[in-house]
């Protein structure tokens, strides 16, 4: 059956759409998460939303299931294939293109294989940007918006979800559903989009969006201050939004063990300000106008704070070049922690008044099951997710410290839940966190979820083993 398929799938793809050595799939069988061993009958990489939909066919036809595959660089395992049936993987890597750029409408069109990166880059060629902002720039737009991604500016902007007025994805049965239209406003019916976005391509394959464009900045200011407690970091934060209102992008909660992380990675030393602090925080405003004295709010924030004793050291960028050595080093505590053996990464978030309890509290509890393993607690203050991450204690190999992982990760989970948080913040569940939804999502929820997932594939073709 599976000789049949791909003779069929080669034939609508074409000769170099269609990869099936061994060789050749060893790298689609995962993402940053998990890799799996199943078997993999192909991947396909089509070119074109039609011959999307062509494959979408053949394989539903051979009852044969589907995983969607972006970037590769998820944290949820949502692109590794299942091991107890065979499967075909849809890359979307040829799929890159960028169909319009609208900066009257404020609209650009895009194929689900276009990088985030180069959206960006496309967006700033016509002095627009996107809402969408994380390190993971390799990461493709169908991605993003398949795990309803997250990102430095969720606070100004929101999910990767508030960044679409439209979508076009192909069904389980190959029909393709298209909702490119380009408004603003549209109550006509159910918004069929918004149950394919963060639905991790469970209920249909994401091939384009028609994503929100904003004005570009025309003043931007960028500070890293340092602080002493995480009340004190809640406290400026709260007088950071009233100083600047709706302008503040990203307000970056650095611990001293993610500072240390970094220099060590990289092995050289550059800190901020001279004075070393238990925790500090990179915050930044723009402004699409540049009527705006942005610069002079952030000194008058940042004096203020330090006369008061809010803050105990910092520093403003003064050029784009310092700016960009601050962002480095918060985008390089993430690349520590993947690169380094044994460190075990998650994806909570509790209501903002509760982030110093869930630190401290996570912290307590992680030390219980494994003393001397070492917490990293960084990220999204303005949003609640504290990625609470772990390196292994000193010496202990990375194989140990991973069996440890699954007491350790429900360890910080619980702790999040007893607070009103959630279990998966901006990574989704994918394969990983299926028991974390379950202690999460009461019975009724996780019916109607099935119930949904039921109308829409019928089969179990689309990426199984996945969220349910």
């Amino acid at each position: 059956m599976t000789a049949g398929l791909k003779a069929r799938l080669r034939a609508l793809v074409g000769e170099t759409g269609l990869v099936d050595t061994a060789a050749d799939v060893a790298g689609y069988r995962g993402d940053l998460a998990l890799t799996t061993q199943g078997e993999i009958v192909g991947v396909v990489r089509p070119r074109t939303t039609a011959e999307t939909a062509a494959v979408v066919r053949a394989c539903a036809e051979a009852g044969i299931a589907m995983v969607p595959r972006g970037g590769g660089t998820g944290l949820a395992g949502g692109a590794a294939p299942p091991s107890d049936r065979p499967a075909v993987v849809v890359s979307f890597e040829r799929m890159r293109a960028i169909r319009s750029i609208d900066p009257v409408g404020d609209i650009m069109i895009v194929e689900a294989g276009c990088t985030l990166h180069d959206a960006r880059e496309a967006a700033a060629a016509a002095d627009r940007q996107i809402g969408l902002d994380h390190g993971g720039l390799s990461s493709q737009i169908g991605g993003n918006l398949s795990t309803n991604a997250g990102g430095n500016n969720v606070l100004r902007y929101g999910m990767a979800r508030e960044q679409v007025l439209g979508l076009e994805a192909v069904l389980a049965d190959g029909e393709v559903l298209s909702q490119l239209a380009p408004l603003r406003k549209n109550n006509a019916g159910y918004d069929l989009k918004q149950l394919l976005l963060g639905a991790e391509g469970t209920l249909g394959l994401i091939t384009a969006a028609a994503l929100k464009l904003r004005p570009r900045p025309a003043v931007r200011v960028t500070a890293c201050l340092g602080l002493a407690t995480l009340d004190a970091v809640l406290a400026l934060f709260t007088r950071a939004r009233s100083g600047f209102g709706e302008a503040v992008t990203a307000f970056e909660l650095i611990p001293r063990a993610g500072f240390d992380l970094h220099f060590s990675h990289t092995g050289s030393r550059r800190e901020p300000f001279p004075t070393e602090t238990p925790w500090a925080v990179l915050i930044e405003a723009d402004s699409a106008s540049p009527h705006f004295d942005l610069a002079g709010a952030m000194e008058a924030l940042s004096a203020a704070a330090i006369e008061d004793g809010t803050v105990i050291d910092g520093t403003i960028a003064a050029s784009e070049a310092q700016r960009q050595a601050l962002w480095t080093i918060r985008e390089g505590i993430a690349l520590a922690m993947i690169e380094t053996p044994g460190s075990l990464k998650n994806d909570v978030a509790v209501p903002v008044p509760a982030i110093g309890t869930f630190v401290v509290r996570s912290a307590a509890a992680v030390a219980a099951l494994a003393p001397g393993c070492r917490p990293v607690p960084f990220g999204h203050v303005g949003d609640g997710n504290i990625h609470f991450n772990i390196l292994p204690p000193e010496g202990m190999p990375a194989a140990a410290f991973k069996a440890r992982w699954a007491d350790l990760t429900q360890a910080i989970e619980t702790v999040a839940l007893g607070l009103g948080g959630t279990v998966s913040a901006e990574h989704g569940i994918g394969a990983i966190k299926r028991a974390a939804l379950r202690r999460m999502r009461s019975t009724a929820e996780l019916d109607t979820m099935r119930r949904l997932k039921a109308a829409f594939d019928p089969q179990g073709l689309l990426n199984p083993g996945k969220i349910l």
